[in-house]
């Protein structure tokens, strides 16, 4: 058999700084705010906009760290960074674990996506929607990494979009220019209590949102497929926090102004309700199509996401060498082939579970998110004495910014971790991360091409 030469597992730069720019973005933007944001409200009331700019904060350092590392070690992806901390086996373990979440998003938003489509096709049944969606993804990501981009681009910017027209039309009906039988605009200033159920309930928001935003990081693994990503990452990062603000806080400002926060229907979107209140005909439909593409989007992140670690762990020894083998269109080939089979695998068990599936999954993402986190900022810690060449950006603050993140993050870890709702999701999650330490022991260095 011909053996592959080296520019077959090298990916290939054709995510253009627009690509970037859109997938941090995307990655931030989904049905946590779109669908979720009636769960946080209902929590924790209007107060529920400190854990939003406060998990903001966290993200701003977690992309710092990434960015200025990305520039101090050129070419170098998140695990990359990890290895390079802390050695192959830690890495190994990192990078499975989020393979693992990628695959669990994956299957969880292809479900979802079906069934939004079946609102419109009531007579098609689930698993052939659901399929239908995976086989328009497998199409995506086996073209090659620019139409992932582009697709990326254009999701992210549907979902712009409608924030956008959200925050200006609820805007409009609170300062009266748009009419309303609603007396919406003055339910901000009526609240006696602006943490209606207490600072524990903000926190445990704090849970809730810090995980919405989680595939941010997704960016860290995008670096070795992005043209001067040591130039485009600084800049990504300096919009982390404006972007926060106007596409999450602004949002949640605007339904608690025009809904009563105890009154929002936890099984609706706020958007639809907020929408409706104007009259505006077709609410409902509008939203799905939204929830739809913002679902289609995650589900082609985590594809991407969980492609690229596999193909990263096989260039050290992580993950059998044929993992890392790249097409001519710069696709990880049997990298994606493993994950589409895992997703039809488990698209299937889900559909066969039913909800109990959908519960037990939905922790998943949780417990990784803080777990990569955490691993980033320590690899910073690690690294930053070391660096051989200095990178024009620098986190500010450091090392009390990164160490106050690790501490809270830490915290949030250990309180999901025991928390009585997420038992056996812990016990899964726990189970997977001794059985990769195990496997990690048998992991034999490769030495990168």
């Amino acid at each position: 058999m011909k053996k592959h030469n080296t520019s077959s597992t090298q990916l290939k730069k054709q995510l253009l700084p627009r690509h970037i720019r859109m997938i941090a973005i995307g990655g931030m933007i989904g049905t946590g705010i779109f669908k979720g944001s009636a769960d946080t409200v209902g929590l924790a009331g209007p107060a529920v906009i400190f854990p939003y700019l406060f998990a903001g904060l966290l993200l701003l350092i977690i992309m710092g760290a990434l960015s200025e590392m990305a520039i101090a070690y050129p070419g170098h992806n998140m695990k990359d960074l990890i290895e390079r901390a802390f050695g192959t086996r830690f890495s190994f373990i990192v990078g499975s674990i989020y393979c693992f979440m990628w695959l669990s998003v994956s299957v969880i938003e292809v479900i979802a996506a079906g069934s939004f489509l079946q609102y419109w096709f009531t007579s098609i049944p689930l698993w052939v929607l659901c399929l239908i969606c995976s086989l328009i993804l497998i199409l995506i990501n086996v073209t090659s990494v620019k139409s992932f981009g582009e697709i990326e681009f254009w999701f992210a910017g549907i979902k712009i979009f409608v924030i956008i027209a959200f925050i200006i039309v609820g805007g409009a009906i609170l300062l009266g220019l748009i009419p309303s039988d609603n007396s919406a605009q003055h339910y901000l200033h009526n609240y006696t209590d602006f943490v209606p159920n207490g600072w524990t309930a903000v926190f445990a928001t704090l849970l809730v949102v810090l995980f919405s935003y989680g595939g941010s990081e997704l960016i860290g693994l995008t670096i070795t497929e992005t043209k001067d990503a040591e130039k485009v990452l600084p800049g990504v990062v300096k919009g982390v926090l404006v972007r926060v603000v106007l596409f999450y806080t602004l949002p949640i400002l605007i339904i608690c102004g025009l809904i009563p926060w105890n009154e929002i229907d936890a099984n609706a979107s706020p958007f639809v309700q907020v929408f409706e209140t104007v009259g505006l005909q077709g609410a409902s439909h509008i939203m799905n199509f939204i929830l739809l593409t913002a679902v289609l989007s995650a589900a082609n992140s985590g594809i991407y996401g969980c492609t690229r670690m596999m193909h990263s762990l096989a260039q050290t020894g992580g993950a059998p060498k044929r993992l890392s083998y790249v097409n001519k269109q710069g696709v990880p080939i049997f990298s994606l082939l493993v994950t589409v089979v895992v997703l039809l695998f488990g698209t299937y068990v889900v559909y066969l579970l039913s909800d109990k599936a959908f519960t037990y999954l939905l922790a998943l993402p949780g417990f990784t998110v803080s777990l990569v986190w955490i691993c980033i900022c320590l690899a910073q810690l690690k690294l930053r004495p070391s660096y051989k060449n200095k990178p024009y950006f620098k986190l500010w603050g450091f090392p009390y910014l990164t160490i106050f993140a690790v501490l809270v993050l830490s915290i949030s870890f250990v309180t999901f971790l025991f928390s009585e709702g997420n038992r056996l999701s812990s016990i899964a999650c726990v189970t997977f991360l001794v059985l990769m330490i195990i496997c990690s022991f048998f992991v034999k260095k490769e030495r990168r091409a």
